[in-house]
């Protein structure tokens, strides 16, 4: 993204142009240039919300994001799909990492909530330590501290469960804890949570610090990602076996997540986050929430995310909740398909079957069928990656992309609907990694056309492995000049 402006991906001159061609339509110039800025945005920097259980954290993001979406449940132990969601204060975007769906003492409470902690706090700018005031601070809460201190990430204390002014001195008390202003809340009732927003947009950088390409020449990031038991591990091990360029150790968490830089076809790649825990943590009921937190982190911290999908079994849910958190967070995907090698011919037509069926989604990704334990065709898992990364970081100027919508709705327009014929009037790629288009329209375009102008977009421009976004900004009707026949 160019720091000079706010134009998202466009050029002084191709902006200047783009506004004339909005005004000459009667776009409002702050609606096109929020749109812009809103689609041109590079990753978001990432919040996360730690503390032990019980003190609210799944509340306290509900209403970061302003809608239920984080589960809060009674019953400990509830898994689900998403850890991470989008959110928004005083007109800053950022991505909240909420550590409260899994929270049962099968180690010791201590060593479950240092390892949610753990996950979460790696990959994020900020964190927002939630502690009961009404309470005050515990042992656990003194050994969530620590680790706070060994990540070094600035920190906002949340003092949770103050409800009125009597709680505002337990809220106080806990200054002992070494971490500053503690900001007195109610996640509940929403009392006190502006002015701890506030203090969180301090705290998060305007970008994340894991800016993409800074380093020229650095080694390109990979997360290898996949379900428990896919076989992560083993085709990490192939790869670096055969030509391990160094392993760094990275301390900083208590368990020192390894980046491996690996050499790859001619090429060095840097490997983030990789096989996960050493099995450190044991835990049965919240190994799928774990697993979640820590495919975010790794996903979050990479350019591209290969997953690995079992050939031998059939694509599960937990494989497709894998692609859409990789999809949804905007990385370049490439799709490995390991154990080909045990596939007899009947296994092997039933998956074709199910590929067609399930992997609809990302239809348009790289895919490669390998064996982590043979070592067979992993020389195409870099032409793979590269492919992927090529289609993440297209950018299709406006003049070619305008003449391209053109010539598209004047052979497909949109269907009539309600005697009106919406029609998209211009657009633009604001961002690129992942390419990110606003269009420009009369009347709100259906979910159908979108998708069918999302084909068309991969047809003509190829963007193989990655994830297209597309905003559409309908045009208000104001003024005498629209009552014109």
């Amino acid at each position: 993204m160019n720091d000079q402006h706010d134009h998202g991906a466009l050029g002084d001159a191709e902006y200047a142009e783009f506004m004339e061609l909005a005004a000459e339509e009667g776009f409002d110039v702050e609606d096109v240039e929020g749109a812009l800025e809103e689609a041109g945005h590079g990753p978001l920097p990432v919040l996360a919300v730690v503390g032990r259980p019980n003190v609210g954290k799944s509340t306290l993001v509900n209403r970061i994001i302003g809608r239920r979406e984080a589960v809060v449940e009674d019953k400990p132990g509830v898994t689900r799909d998403r850890v991470t969601y989008e959110a928004e204060w005083a007109g800053r975007r950022f991505k909240v990492v909420d550590t409260g769906g899994w929270e049962q003492d099968v180690l010791g409470l201590d060593a479950a909530v240092a390892a949610q902690a753990e996950y979460a706090i790696e990959s994020a700018d900020a964190v927002v330590f939630v502690v009961d005031a009404k309470v005050g601070a515990t042992d656990t809460d003194e050994a969530v501290v620590r680790l706070l201190r060994r990540a070094g990430k600035p920190v906002v204390l949340c003092a949770n469960k103050v409800d009125g002014q009597s709680g505002e001195s337990d809220a106080a008390s806990l200054w002992s804890l070494g971490l500053g202003l503690p900001h007195p809340v109610s996640s509940l009732h929403g009392r006190g949570t502006g002015d701890m927003l506030d203090a969180v947009l301090e705290a998060l950088p305007e970008a994340p610090s894991q800016t993409f390409g800074t380093a020229i020449g650095g080694p390109r990031r990979i997360a290898l990602i996949g379900r428990p038991n896919v076989g992560k591990s083993s085709l990490l091990n192939k790869v670096a076996k055969e030509d391990r360029v160094v392993v760094n150790e990275l301390a900083g968490t208590t368990r020192d997540p390894v980046d491996e830089l690996i050499q790859l076809g001619g090429v060095t790649w840097k490997f983030v986050d990789t096989a996960g825990i050493r099995k450190k943590v044991h835990l049965q009921q919240g190994a799928d929430y774990y697993a979640s937190l820590r495919t975010a982190a790794a996903v979050e911290k990479a350019e591209v995310a290969v997953i690995l999908i079992d050939s031998t079994e059939t694509i599960s849910v937990q494989d497709q909740r894998i692609i859409t958190m990789a999809v949804e967070a905007g990385r370049a995907i490439v799709i490995a398909y390991n154990k080909w090698d045990e596939l007899d011919e009947e296994r092997r037509y039933y998956l074709e079957r199910e590929i067609e069926t399930e992997m609809q989604q990302v239809a348009w990704a790289p895919r490669v069928n390998v064996s982590a334990l043979t070592g067979r065709h992993m020389e195409k898992l870099v032409p793979a990656i590269e492919t992927a990364l090529a289609g993440w970081e297209t950018r299709v100027p406006t003049g070619r992309l305008n003449a391209f919508l053109g010539e598209v709705v004047a052979a497909h327009p949109h269907p009539i609907r309600g005697g009106k014929q919406p029609r998209i009037l211009f657009g633009t790629q604001a961002g690129s990694k992942p390419p990110r288009f606003v269009l420009f329209a009369s009347g709100f375009l259906e979910h159908g056309y979108r998708r069918f102008i999302e084909r068309r977009l991969r047809e003509e421009f190829g963007f193989a492995g990655t994830p297209i976004h597309i905003s559409v900004r309908v045009r208000e009707k104001r003024g005498a000049q629209y009552k014109k026949k």
